[in-house]
């Protein structure tokens, strides 16, 4: 065992004798078998991640993590690169989408510099985990050093750890890197082997060409750095992000502490390929939120075998599509430990053989 695979050593496979359970009393529940089709599917699964048969999601956490990207320079997205730590301070105020639909659902966001280009002022709100001023150019050569890889998803394992500490029950995976949609896409072609024109889509909002060039450097970065499919880390470190390593932690922390993570889109999924690939038994602690615009994450989520529970056109990234499915989740909760069942209710039963 590695050092690196200490670190989550302890994951468990889900509670099966438990979710069985859960079905029993969700099957007599007062309401047709069934009925209440994927809220049901996600209460036996969420009781099963977190070994209780009364599971609580009350204290939700999104961690938003930022870092640039060396591929910038190559001219992948429609923003210039300083609008990373821009986005930051915008977080930072409660001013994005994140804040907005994070207050909506009542979950906190925790910012994370695990990369950015810039020195940010210091803030209570901001956690500080860089190793780098942003990562190196992917077209001419590696994002980062294997240890540096490593390094990072510790960052994060511990960055989950004190959030479940603090009694997280429920942790949602957000991102903030101008260009990262480009390290996403290698890092979907390299796991999956689809070609790169299939997973590249148009980030920012680039124009045709732009996009054709885009698809040309997710080529050229694969072939200058030739990642091994069979090793994640080396797929991440060749052709990865800070911010990407850094959701590899937190999923892989927050999974060992029995806690479910709502994954968010693109670069989240990117980030899920290779914690999964590091500990396939993470997959069943994952749920994705939702089915991003970005034509990679549909390709991710397949190979994963994970089904979205939205499909809202989203491509914004920062964990808003997290954000709105966590509502659904504690609906499935609820479902669970607050509905009667047909004895407690004095309903009767339908008949085992209607005429």
């Amino acid at each position: 065992m590695t050092t690196l695979q200490r670190d989550w050593a302890g994951l468990q496979d889900l509670d099966r004798e438990l979710m069985d359970q859960a079905r029993l009393r969700l099957d007599h529940l007062t309401k047709p078998l069934g009925s209440l089709g994927r809220l049901e599917t996600l209460a036996q699964h969420l009781v099963g991640i977190t070994r209780t048969l009364r599971p609580s999601l009350s204290r939700k956490v999104i961690f938003t993590l930022a870092a640039d990207h060396g591929v910038t320079a190559e001219g992948v997205s429609a923003y210039p690169q300083a609008v990373t730590a821009q986005m930051v301070l915008n977080f930072l105020r409660g001013g994005a989408a994140i804040n907005v639909l994070a207050r909506q659902v009542g979950a906190e966001v925790v910012v994370v510099d695990m990369g950015v280009a810039a020195d940010l002022p210091p803030h209570p709100g901001l956690l500080v985990r860089k190793t780098g001023r942003g990562t190196g150019n992917i077209a001419r050569g590696p994002a980062m050093g294997l240890e540096e890889a490593s390094s990072l998803i510790r960052a994060g394992i511990e960055l989950a750890e004190a959030e479940l500490a603090q009694g997280a029950q429920l942790i949602g995976t957000g991102d903030m890197g101008i260009g990262n949609t480009t390290p996403s896409s290698a890092i979907t072609a390299a796991i999956t082997g689809a070609e790169a024109a299939l997973v590249t889509g148009r980030g920012t909002g680039i124009t045709e060409a732009a996009h054709a060039h885009k698809v040309a450097v997710v080529q050229q970065a694969l072939a200058v750095n030739r990642p091994d499919p069979a090793d994640p880390l080396e797929v991440l470190a060749k052709v990865g992000g800070y911010e990407i390593a850094g959701l590899v932690g937190i999923m892989l922390g927050s999974a060992r502490g029995h806690r479910p993570v709502v994954v968010d889109g693109f670069i989240s999924g990117a980030a899920a390929l290779i914690a999964v690939g590091l500990e396939p038994r993470l997959k069943d602690y994952l749920i994705a939120s939702h089915l991003s615009q970005e034509p990679g994450h549909r390709v991710i989520l397949e190979h994963l075998g994970l089904t979205p529970l939205l499909d809202l056109n989203l491509r914004l990234g920062e964990g808003t599509g997290a954000a709105l499915a966590m509502p659904i989740l504690e609906a499935a909760c609820a479902v669970l430990t607050q509905m009667a069942t047909f004895k407690e209710a004095g309903v009767a039963q339908r008949s085992s053989s209607p005429p």
